[in-house]
């Protein structure tokens, strides 16, 4: 490896901030983002957006779309596998061994999240949990690059400061449910 790549590859390591050392807190759940917060958090396409949702890649937490004029809300936890699948995209990683990564990360807590790496060399993708795993994984030759989730949680935690929020409760949805249900009384009635 040239000194070249050798820069910019500690460049994007310190872009990405340190491997397991990250402490980070949970957002609360009922907080939601729509889909252009979402895809600008992201950095990716509505077009990418949608089409991950309809196709049960990234299916937002907070609330689905149930019909027309209906806004899905993601929740923080969704964003942040967006942009994995964004960077893991960017790297050439295909669709298919995303879809797989992604699988394996929902079945994750939360705050294990913060604590791994995602090593690809390309063509597979690789979880690493500690600092052994990967040192052990760059020996063997298979590592290209790596994804520190917790750095991906600091950078879209800062982002969505800057962006508009909504919080859903369970009042909000029964009292939207009540007035819609007295409006068809109403109208039934009149």
């Amino acid at each position: 490896m040239g000194a070249a790549a050798a820069e910019l590859a500690a460049e994007v390591a310190e872009e990405q901030g340190l491997l397991f050392t990250d402490d980070v807190s949970p957002l609360p759940s009922d907080t939601g983002y729509r889909g252009p917060t979402a895809c600008s958090a992201a950095g990716i396409s509505y077009r990418q957006l949608d089409y991950w949702a309809r196709t049960g890649l990234v299916e937002p937490t907070v609330r689905g779309a149930s019909g027309s004029g209906t806004q899905r809300l993601y929740s923080f936890r969704d964003i942040l596998i967006l942009k994995v699948i964004k960077r893991l995209l960017d790297a050439g990683i295909s669709l298919q061994q995303i879809r797989t990564a992604v699988q394996h990360l929902r079945e994750r807590g939360t705050d294990d999240l913060t604590r791994v790496t995602l090593m690809s060399d390309g063509a597979t993708v690789y979880e690493c949990t500690s600092n052994d795993e990967v040192i052990d994984l760059l020996q063997g030759g298979q590592g290209v690059f790596g994804i520190a989730i917790g750095g991906v949680w600091r950078e879209i935690e800062g982002t969505l400061a800057e962006l508009p929020s909504e919080r859903t409760t369970d009042e909000e949805s029964s009292a939207a449910r009540d007035e819609l249900a007295a409006r068809r009384a109403a109208r039934k009635i009149g």
